[in-house]
């Protein structure tokens, strides 16, 4: 066989050369389109856990479809990380981790972590209260229950619902995931910043047939 390579034309040499160079290139763009952030803290969307189109544009119809959802919270999340205001979710998120409580036993010292990490005056990640609503959720924590932080948590839920939720709609990480299938992965896309992880290999694959 090696003989029979040596009989062929130089020209032949020189396309299979250029074929290896182009299954080279196209080996290392597929590569490039499966990326994250630079910050490598942002969630990342598997091939493996995709979901419907149907599913992701139910979360166009109201913020508790998103954030009831667990890969529509997981982008929610991560939109309110770019704009550096997590701390809504994350109370939010703390607040129905909360009320799943069980033991009495608990309530006591998880209620005070909530109330220190985002509602006291020196928070850590201190949520946007009126002061009705922290005076109230304060006095809540002499005897804290389930549903200590259920106003404190409606009123956050709305603050994001006004602003932070019609925002996300507009953003990419709404509206990459919402784009119909074959819009196709071009250099603009693989370049995006932001939560996604790109698959391109399916559209590499059809433009090499």
């Amino acid at each position: 066989m090696l003989r029979a390579l040596h009989l062929l034309p130089s020209s032949c040499h020189g396309h299979a050369k250029d074929m290896k160079h182009r299954l080279g290139f196209l080996l290392q763009k597929s590569d490039s389109c499966d990326y994250s952030s630079s910050q490598g803290k942002k969630e990342k969307i598997s091939s493996s856990q995709r979901i419907s189109q149907e599913e992701v544009r139910k979360w166009a119809d109201s913020l508790e479809n998103l954030i009831h959802h667990d890969r529509g919270l997981a982008a929610f999340r991560a939109f309110l990380k770019s704009e550096y205001s997590e701390e809504n979710i994350e109370f939010w998120v703390s607040c129905e981790d909360y009320k799943k409580t069980k033991s009495p036993a608990k309530l006591s010292p998880k209620a005070r972590k909530i109330y220190d990490e985002f509602i006291s005056v020196q928070a850590t990640k201190e949520v946007n209260l009126d002061s009705c609503t922290r005076e109230k959720t304060s006095h809540n924590m002499l005897e804290p229950t389930l549903s200590c932080f259920d106003e404190a948590q409606r009123k956050i839920f709305t603050l994001m619902e006004k602003d932070s939720y019609r925002r996300f709609l507009k953003s990419p990480y709404y509206l990459d995931l919402v784009s119909p299938p074959g819009a196709g992965c071009g250099p603009e896309n693989c370049k995006r910043s932001h939560t996604h992880t790109l698959d391109c290999n399916s559209n590499i694959i059809s433009q090499c047939a």
